[in-house]
């Protein structure tokens, strides 16, 4: 079930975080982006439990995608599409010109699925982000953009 998280569901959304990536968004980042006016956070749900999240913001003429994933057990099953597509819904009723992100350059599977949904590659942060592992480089950040019609 895909739906709008809102205060109550901060401490779900906080264990996924932690559980999926291991750079998550600290509790009160993700408190912030939950009472936000400008953003959005929706969620995915399996058998009741929180399993996928998408965190998008409005800006003044386009909105962006500032996180979107899914637990590793519920992965290659659609719902990351599932909350993209809920993400591109939200930002054509905001009446946004454009949705942008930016991913990480070796993340294939995302990227991928951004080019399957009509992203667009627009540049690239060099060295944007640090190192997952120590002894590595740090990586290149992909700037995408889909342009957007009106709801």
């Amino acid at each position: 079930m895909l739906r709008r998280l809102a205060a109550d569901d901060l401490a779900a959304l906080a264990a996924l975080e932690q559980q999926a990536q291991p750079r998550s968004w600290s509790r009160d980042m993700l408190a912030g982006a939950l009472a936000g006016a400008d953003t959005r956070v929706l969620g995915i749900e399996s058998q009741g439990r929180l399993v996928g999240h998408a965190i998008v913001a409005r800006l003044p003429f386009e909105a962006e995608l500032q996180a979107l994933l899914v637990a590793p057990g519920h992965r290659r099953q659609g719902l990351a599409g599932e909350l993209l597509g809920a993400v591109i819904e939200q930002a054509r009723c905001w009446e946004c010109e454009r949705l942008l992100l930016e991913v990480r350059a070796g993340n294939e599977g995302a990227i991928a699925l951004y080019r399957r949904a009509g992203f667009i590659e627009d540049g690239r942060r060099r060295g944007y982000y640090p190192p997952r592992v120590v002894g590595e480089g740090r990586e290149d950040a992909l700037l995408m953009s889909l342009p957007l019609d009106r709801c």
